[in-house]
């Protein structure tokens, strides 16, 4: 019986040291916040599509800090995802639009020599 209740206390000592003595880990947002910071120097905030999802993204930072401080671990990580996902995708939107701009001048340059060769 003895046994038993070692073991089991063990069980609970290592059960304990598992989940961090009941505290927490702190909410790692340093991935998001440099996505967010990515997709405003690209200029994600002058593009309305880009626009978009880097505000969603800001928002589900903010959330997520909230989330964290009530204690919501799990859903504060999840929001975190999604606004790295968000920030980038901002930032692949904005990429897209500037070389969509890029090959119209292009296109523009290649017209002008044509005309010029005529």
């Amino acid at each position: 019986m003895r046994h038993v209740l070692t073991v089991v206390g063990l069980l609970l000592i290592l059960a304990a040291a598992g989940c961090g003595g009941g505290s927490s880990p702190a909410l790692r947002t340093e991935s998001s916040s440099s996505a967010i910071r990515a997709a405003e120097e690209v200029g994600a905030g002058e593009l309305p599509r880009a626009s978009l999802h880097l505000q969603l993204a800001k928002e589900e930072l903010a959330r997520a800090k909230s989330l964290s401080d009530k204690g919501d671990k799990e859903e504060a990580a999840s929001l975190l995802l999604r606004a790295e996902a968000d920030a980038e995708l901002a930032i692949l939107l904005s990429q897209q639009n500037a070389e969509k701009v890029e090959a119209a001048e292009a296109m523009e340059r290649v017209r002008q020599l044509q005309n010029e060769n005529r």
